[in-house]
């Protein structure tokens, strides 16, 4: 049996680094893993969510030897199973997995946490472990280091990928708030052209109304006499 232990301290807050663990799959970082699929998901009445999923991922991941593979098996695809907690009060995140695939000769069981680091509220610290137990097949001791071995390897390369997750979030948070400013002026435009667009009718209607009302003016005087018509002289009474 082996044991190996870790930490290491994101310079990002808590929750950043959770959504991105959330996210940590698929990455260019460690391509082995190929999907995860969501068993269970509960919320209990603390507030805690509760998950289980399934990994798949080939069999690079361990980096089993192929004499190994010969005694044990050599499957296209390696599943593991893991339970995961995540308490956003306590501001804790646990997650526990162990290998399906080779389950009679191989035991590798790890454990996440994330949580706050206690002397930075603003960083994130991760310790990591794992227990791995080989039996049943020869050389079981050094199958251990190296399965030690590769999962060191491995969650250097988790590391990489929350960092590189968490730079994708960082991109589209500034491609959301680029668009958002775009539409913002956009609309802008849009009503400043509006405005402009009833004022002009507004002004051309008035002028409209205005040259009717001159024209209507106009024709009326023409209609009409200049002048008051003269009273026609009167003629002399007639004498008797």
């Amino acid at each position: 049996m082996k044991f190996w232990t870790s930490e290491h301290t994101f310079s990002h807050p808590w929750d950043k680094v959770v959504q991105a663990a959330w996210r940590k799959y698929p990455n260019p970082m460690n391509p082995s893993v190929t999907a995860i699929d969501v068993l269970d998901r509960r919320i209990d009445d603390q507030g805690v969510m509760h998950t289980q999923r399934l990994l798949s991922s080939g069999t690079n991941r361990w980096g089993i030897p192929v004499w190994v593979q010969s005694i044990v098996g050599s499957p296209h695809v390696m599943y593991a199973n893991e339970h995961s907690s995540v308490d956003p009060r306590k501001q804790t995140m646990v997650l526990k997995s162990r290998n399906i695939t080779f389950g009679n000769f191989i035991a590798v069981d790890e454990q996440l946490v994330y949580s706050p680091h206690p002397e930075n509220s603003s960083h994130t610290l991760l310790r990591q472990e794992a227990v791995v137990l080989v039996q049943g097949v020869p050389l079981s001791s050094y199958m251990e280091s190296l399965l030690t071995s590769t999962i060191s390897s491995n969650a250097t390369k988790g590391r990489l990928a929350i960092e590189w997750v968490i730079q994708k979030i960082n991109d589209e948070i500034k491609d959301l708030s680029t668009s958002t400013v775009s539409a913002i002026k956009s609309t802008d435009e849009f009503i400043n052209s509006t405005k402009r667009s009833i004022d002009d009718i507004a002004h051309t209607a008035k002028k409209s109304m205005d040259d009717l009302s001159t024209a209507a003016k106009k024709s009326l005087d023409d209609f009409l006499p200049t002048s008051a018509p003269q009273t026609p002289p009167s003629m002399p009474l007639p004498k008797f």
